[in-house]
């Protein structure tokens, strides 16, 4: 992958997460905030946790940084994978989010 194919997939991802919080939240009714700066996704909830989900250009990753650890992220046919687990990354997103939030969240990009 070139770093402009990867930088393309990967900021559609990080919009594909801001809208389904966005979805998320108002079906839900959790109370997070999300701010993005750069290649930085800041999602914010009501008790002030956070959820850090930030692009890695140089290893063509994303990163996820949340209360239940860190997870890394590469593009594998076609989905993001994480490095350890292979887990997909909307899946460990949705855990993610539902432990800050309290209450089960389910995340899934946008078709």
């Amino acid at each position: 992958m070139t770093d402009t194919e990867y930088l393309e997939l990967a900021e559609q991802t990080l919009d594909a997460v801001q809208t389904a919080i966005e979805d998320a939240a108002d079906e839900a009714g959790i109370d997070v905030e999300c701010e993005r700066s750069a290649n930085v996704l800041t999602l914010e909830f009501d008790d002030d946790s956070k959820i850090i989900v930030n692009l890695q250009p140089p290893m063509h990753e994303i990163w996820i940084a949340a209360k239940s650890g860190g997870y890394h992220f590469k593009y594998v046919d076609g989905v993001w994978r994480d490095t350890r687990t292979s887990t997909e990354f909307f899946a460990t997103l949705s855990a993610a989010v539902s432990l800050h939030a309290g209450q089960p969240v389910t995340l899934a990009r946008a078709s």
